[in-house]
C-alpha cells in the first residue's frame, strides 16, 4: 500500500488495486466443458489378473489422452452416416463389447449376415488378424471398418473426418493428443483402438483358481478345465491366456445342404484359397458367456449348443477341417465344459458411454 501511495496513487485506488490482486489471487479457474467431466483423463488401467497385456508391446501408443479420446469416439453416434449408430451400438459394453443378437443391425435397421464379436483382450492377438475373416492386420485398421460399412454406420472416412473436424471440443483433444488439431482417419481409428486396448478381461473364476485360490470354482469347473485341456481337446484351437489362436477353421457352420455350398464363405473371400470356404476366425472364450447366441452366424443358441456341435464333430462339408472330429463327451462331461467357460466371465474391461460428447 505505502509503495502504490508513493507512486501517487490515492488511498482509495490503491486498496482497489490491492483487492483486485487478491481476488485474481483466490479465484476458481473456469470450469471444465461438460464432455470432460464427463469423460475425465485417467490413468491406465493395469492388467488384470490371468492377462499378458503390455501397452509397450503394441504398434501404436495408447496414452491415457489418447483413451479418452478414443472412448468419446466409440461411443459417439455422431461418426454415423445418420447419428443413430456408435461402435457401441453392437460392440455393448454389457454384453463383453459383443451383442446379445445373431447379426449385427445399423444405419436404417439394416442388418448384415455376422454377429459382431468382441475385441476384449483383442490388442494382443496371437497373430495379427481382426474380423472373423481377418481381412483387418491391426486393431487401427479394424476400428476404420464398421464406420464405413454401408449396414452398419455407412459413413465415409471424408465425412467422419469433417463431422469430428467440425467440434471444437474434439479439436481441443485430438491437439492435446497430438500436439496439432490435425485430424484424419488414421488419427480417428488409432484413438479408437487405444480404447479398446484398454478394454482387458481377466481376474476371472477361473484365473483366481489358478492362481491358488482352490475355492474359486466348483470341483465342476476343474473336471471341465481337465476336458478341455485334454479328452475334448478345446485348447488346440482356443490357446494361450485369450484362448484363441487367431486362426481360422471350417467347423460347418452355416452349411447348406440343398444347395451344397456356403452362403457366407468365410476366410475364402480374403484369402483366395478354395481351402478356407466356410471358415472363420476362432474367437476368444473370455467372457463368453455374456453373448450368447454364437458363432459367426449367431446360429447357436447356447454354450451347450455349441460344446454338442463339436461332440457331434461338426456338420460334414467338402471343406470340413480335419481337427473337426467326434469327441464323444458324455452329457456330465458337457455341462462340465460349458461350466469351464462360464467361469472365465472376468473383470477389467466394464465399462459404460460418457453422459456429455465433445461439442
Amino acid at each position: 500500500m505505502a509503495g502504490a501511495m508513493s507512486r501517487g496513487l490515492s488511498a482509495a485506488a490503491a486498496a482497489a488495486l490491492l483487492t483486485a490482486a487478491v481476488a485474481a489471487a483466490c479465484s476458481t479457474p473456469p470450469a471444465a466443458p461438460p464432455w470432460e467431466a464427463a469423460n475425465p483423463v485417467v490413468p491406465l488401467p493395469r492388467p488384470p489378473l490371468g492377462t499378458q497385456a503390455d501397452f509397450a508391446s503394441l504398434s501404436f501408443q495408447v496414452t491415457p489422452e489418447k483413451v479418452r479420446l478414443g472412448r468419446w469416439l466409440f461411443y459417439d453416434k455422431r461418426l454415423s452416416v445418420d447419428g443413430s449408430v456408435s461402435c457401441a451400438s453392437c460392440h455393448r459394453p454389457e454384453n463383453a463389447f459383443s451383442e446379445p443378437t445373431p447379426h449385427s443391425t445399423g444405419v436404417g435397421g439394416k442388418t448384415g449376415s455376422r454377429k459382431a464379436p468382441t475385441f476384449i483382450n483383442g490388442a494382443w492377438p496371437f497373430y495379427p488378424v481382426y474380423f472373423w475373416d481377418g481381412r483387418a492386420a491391426s486393431l487401427p485398421d479394424q476400428a476404420k471398418g464398421p464406420m464405413i460399412n454401408p449396414v452398419e454406420m455407412a459413413a465415409s472416412h471424408d465425412g467422419i473426418v469433417t463431422t469430428v473436424k467440425g467440434l471444437q471440443g474434439y479439436r481441443d483433444s485430438f491437439r492435446q493428443v497430438w500436439g496439432d488439431e490435425t485430424v484424419d482417419i488414421d488419427r480417428v481409428a488409432e484413438a479408437i483402438a487405444a480404447y479398446e486396448a484398454t478394454r482387458m478381461s481377466g481376474d476371472s473364476p477361473w484365473d483366481r483358481w489358478k492362481a491358488g485360490d482352490q475355492a474359486a470354482v466348483p470341483e465342476r469347473v476343474k473336471k471341465g478345465d481337465q476336458l478341455f485341456f485334454g479328452k475334448a481337446d478345446c485348447a488346440q484351437c482356443h490357446v494361450g491366456w485369450n484362448f484363441t489362436d487367431s486362426r481360422f477353421y471350417n467347423l460347418g457352420i452355416g452349411w447348406d445342404a440343398a444347395s451344397s455350398s456356403f452362403p457366407d464363405p468365410g476366410r475364402s473371400k480374403v484369402s483366395g484359397d478354395q481351402k478356407e470356404t466356410g471358415a472363420f476366425k476362432t474367437p476368444t472364450l473370455r467372457d463368453v458367456a455374456l453373448h450368447p447366441p454364437y458363432m459367426h452366424d449367431g446360429s447357436l443358441a447356447t454354450l451347450r449348443d455349441v460344446v454338442e456341435h463339436y461332440n457331434k464333430g461338426g456338420t460334414p462339408n467338402p471343406w470340413l477341417n480335419e481337427r473337426v472330429r467326434p469327441l464323444n463327451l458324455t452329457a456330465e462331461e458337457v455341462d462340465a465344459v460349458v461350466a469351464f467357460m462360464e467361469a472365465l466371465t472376468g473383470r477389467g474391461y466394464q465399462d459404460s458411454a460418457p453422459a456429455a460428447f465433445p461439442q
